[in-house]
C-alpha cells in the first residue's frame, strides 16, 4: 500500500492556494503511469461551480513523502477540466508550452523563497501586542533573543533534502520571525514543481508546531521589511563568455514590459514594492550592479566574470513561480 498526497493549486483570488489530499494506492509506485487521474470538488476550491463541479487531477510529478516516510510520496498535479482539457487555473500548462519552445537557451532559475512565521496574530517570537527591537540584528541572526522558529526550519530544510528537493539553502531575515529558503538552479519546470512542494511542506511541517506560516509580501506594516521571492534567471549564453552584454539586453526588455511582468509578480505587492526596505519602487524600474535597492540586480560576480545570471528582485513571496518563470523567458528569450 502507497499512501499518495495530491496536491494541487486551486482557484482562489488573489492568490491561489495550495490543497491536497490523500489515495491509499494498492500496488507499488515506480512512474507517473502508476498514478491515476483523480477527481475533486471544484466548487470548493473556487474552480468550478456546484451544478458541474468535477475537476480532475492530472500527476504530472512525484517525490517522496518525508513526513509520512515508508513509500509514501507526495505528487505534484495540474488541474483539468472534467473532459481532459485545461482548466483556467492551471498556470503550469502554458509554462510547459513556453519551457519546451525555448529548449535551447537552456534556461536555469534559483528562487528565493521568503516567509514570516505567525502563531496566532503576532510574528513568531514577537511580544503579545506590541513590537520587537528595530530590525538590524535579526538577519542571519543566532540566539534565542534574535532567531524564532528555528526548529521548524531545520526540520523543513531536512524533510526538502530527503524529499529529493534542490533545496540550496536557508537563513534567517531581517524581520523577526521571517526566514527564507532557495530552491535551485533548476529548469523552470522543475524548480516551479519543487517551490510548490516545498511550500506545501513548509505549511504540514509547521502544522505539527501549532506555527503557520504567510507568504503574504508585507505581513507587518510599518519600517518592516516585506518578504519577496527574488529570482535569479539565466540562460546558455549568459553563462558564456561576453554573457554580460546578453544580460544587459535582458535588462533593456525587462524594463519594457515592467507593467506585464508586475502583473503576475503576487498579489499585494505595491505594499512591499514602495523603494524602501531593500526594494525598487513599483512605480520605477532600474537595474544595476550590487544594487538591491534596483528591480534587477546583477551581482557582483557577473559583473567581474563578465557572464553569469541576473535578480529580478520584484516577485512578492507569494508569486506563482509557473507565471514568474513563465513571463521571465519569453521576455529573456523571445
Amino acid at each position: 500500500m502507497v499512501k499518495a498526497e495530491y496536491i494541487w493549486i486551486d482557484g482562489h483570488k488573489p492568490t491561489a492556494k495550495l490543497r491536497s489530499k490523500t489515495k491509499v494506492i494498492d500496488g507499488s509506485v515506480s512512474s507517473l503511469s502508476d498514478l491515476p487521474l483523480w477527481g475533486f470538488d471544484g466548487s470548493s476550491t473556487m474552480q468550478a461551480e456546484g451544478n458541474d463541479s468535477d475537476c480532475m487531477l492530472k500527476p504530472v510529478c512525484y517525490i517522496p513523502d518525508p513526513v509520512r516516510g515508508g513509500d509514501s510520496i507526495l505528487v505534484m498535479n495540474e488541474v483539468m477540466n472534467a473532459d481532459g482539457s485545461i482548466h483556467t487555473s492551471n498556470t503550469r500548462a502554458h509554462l510547459s508550452e513556453i519551457a519546451e519552445k525555448y529548449k535551447d537557451e537552456e534556461t536555469w532559475f534559483g528562487i528565493e523563497q521568503e516567509y514570516t512565521f505567525f502563531q496566532g496574530r503576532s510574528p513568531l517570537g514577537w511580544p503579545d501586542g506590541g513590537y520587537p527591537a528595530p530590525q538590524g540584528p535579526f538577519y542571519c541572526g543566532v540566539g534565542a533573543d534574535e532567531v524564532f522558529g528555528r526548529d521548524i526550519v531545520e526540520d523543513h530544510m531536512e524533510a526538502c533534502i530527503q524529499a529529493g528537493i534542490g533545496i540550496s539553502g536557508v537563513n534567517a531575515e531581517v524581520m523577526p520571525g521571517q526566514w527564507e529558503f532557495q530552491v535551485g538552479p533548476l529548469g523552470p519546470l522543475a524548480v516551479s514543481d519543487q517551490l510548490w512542494l516545498s511550500r506545501w511542506l513548509l505549511y504540514r511541517i509547521a502544522e505539527d508546531y501549532g506555527v503557520n506560516a504567510t507568504l503574504h509580501p508585507k505581513p507587518v506594516s510599518g519600517d518592516w521589511n516585506g518578504a519577496g521571492a527574488h529570482t535569479n534567471f539565466s540562460t546558455k549564453s549568459m553563462r558564456e563568455n561576453g554573457g554580460l552584454k546578453v544580460i544587459e539586453a535582458a535588462c533593456e526588455s525587462l524594463g519594457s514590459n515592467h507593467d506585464a511582468h508586475i502583473s503576475v509578480y503576487g498579489a499585494h505587492n505595491e505594499e512591499r514594492l514602495t523603494g524602501l526596505h531593500e526594494t525598487c519602487s513599483i512605480k520605477e524600474f532600474r537595474y544595476g550592479v550590487s544594487d538591491r535597492g534596483a528591480s534587477i540586480r546583477i551581482p557582483m560576480a557577473t559583473a567581474n566574470d563578465g557572464h553569469g545570471y541576473l535578480e529580478d528582485r520584484r516577485p512578492s513571496a507569494n508569486m506563482d513561480p509557473y507565471q514568474v518563470c513563465a513571463i521571465l523567458i519569453e521576455t529573456c528569450c523571445g
